[in-house]
């Protein structure tokens, strides 16, 4: 390996690719033969998803999940089921992706922005309340990159305000707080089973909640209206069709029997990384918090404080050494579609609507980068080649 960076024509670290993902296996064949064979293909005649709501719920320490298409409109379905509606207010993080706040516009509510900890990258507890407002109907935890959120201090603020807490739970399948995992610690909570996610299926999602009424009304949402037990055609209540069909619930199995073992693996690879860049200079670690008794470890995040207006072009020579990894997100806040749309349901209403002021999410946004969850599942040389690469980059990161 030369000293000169790889983008700059020199030597990368690697070239060997790291561990593809999602992985299946010749049962998860096996399990969509037999639903292609069986002619039940969707959720309405098979049993496999309604199986799976279960396994999932009970994995995620759950009494009740209900399976829909995809993680954005688990948001949606989750967000109604508690009641948001026309010109409530929930509080988000700017730091998630764009569903966590679109999906509040999708039921014609509100997301208004409050900051986050500088520490962990998620909704800051004291900022949340400097925000929360009459009309404020939920607060949305999001458990970024797998850790979860201080949610001792959300359920309280929950409960003295009167409002719902909605974990978006998307990249934190597995993870725990004080030994409980995350979901079913506040109201509700959504999963998403896309490509990416350590749980998958190509596209889906659950909603779990240990609230049984909830839980009805997750049904009925899902299921255009229709109540458990009721008649085709019966529709007491207005709904979507979100249902997942039973080939993403049979491979759904097979994803959530190998996780235990990816998720100690991601753990140990993780652990290693943290010790191999702890002492870098430049590499600014989240600090590790006992609370958090399990991390999903969907992404491993890291901040250059240093880096100046280089952060991108610090991602292109990482990449260019062999090394998967991403700026990450650029702050909702500052995304014109979503600030369009409220500005649009603000003016239609009538509301009065501030301009969020978040100096911490605008700071962890200039100098984060991510390594996704698939690096961590690779070997230990593997992951001494991250540690490596991190390093020769910083070590030029003046001639970026």
């Amino acid at each position: 390996m030369t000293s000169t960076l790889a983008v700059n024509g020199g030597e990368p670290v690697r070239s060997t690719p790291f561990p593809a993902w999602p992985t299946a296996d010749s049962a998860d064949e096996a399990a969509l033969l037999d639903v292609l064979r069986s002619g039940k293909w969707g959720s309405t005649h098979g049993d496999l998803v309604a199986r799976f709501e279960r396994e999932f719920a009970q994995y995620q320490h759950a009494r009740f999940g209900v399976c829909v298409c995809n993680g954005t409109l688990a948001l949606a379905a989750a967000l109604r089921a508690v009641g948001v509606g026309l010109g409530d207010e929930v509080v988000v993080p700017p730091y998630t992706f764009i569903a966590s706040a679109a999906a509040v516009t999708f039921v014609g509510a509100i997301p208004v922005f409050a900051d986050i900890d500088p520490d962990t990258h998620l909704l800051d507890p004291q900022a949340v309340e400097a925000v929360i407002s009459e009309r404020t109907k939920a607060v949305m935890p999001v458990h970024i990159a797998g850790r979860p959120c201080d949610m001792d201090a959300f359920a309280e603020l929950g409960r003295r305000h009167g409002v719902a807490i909605i974990e978006d739970s998307a990249q934190a399948h597995g993870a725990e707080w004080k030994g409980r995992r995350v979901g079913a610690l506040g109201d509700v909570g959504t999963f998403s089973f896309q490509t990416s996610k350590n749980v998958s299926a190509g596209e889906g999602g659950i909603v779990v909640t240990n609230d049984e009424a909830l839980a009805d009304r997750l049904y009925s949402i899902a299921n255009v209206g229709r109540v458990r037990g009721g008649g085709w055609y019966e529709h007491q209540h207005l709904g979507y069709n979100l249902r997942l069909t039973e080939f993403q619930a049979a491979l759904l199995f097979g994803q959530l029997r190998r996780h235990p073992e990816q998720q100690a693996r991601r753990a140990t690879n993780a652990a290693l990384l943290r010790r191999l860049l702890a002492d870098v200079d430049g590499v600014w670690l989240p600090p590790e918090d006992p609370a958090v008794t399990a991390h999903g470890w969907h992404l491993f995040l890291l901040r250059l404080p240093g880096i100046g207006g280089r952060k991108h072009a610090f991602v292109r020579a990482l990449a260019a050494e062999g090394i998967p990894c991403s700026a990450g997100y650029d702050g909702l806040h500052r995304n014109k579609a979503l600030n369009d749309e409220i500005a649009t349901i603000v003016k239609r209403l009538d509301v009065p609507w501030k301009e969020p002021h978040l100096p911490v999410a605008d700071r962890l946004v200039s100098d984060t980068i991510w390594l996704p969850q698939p690096t961590l599942l690779g070997t230990e040389e593997d992951i001494h080649d991250i540690a490596t690469a991190i390093t020769k980059v910083l070590a030029h990161v003046d001639e970026l």
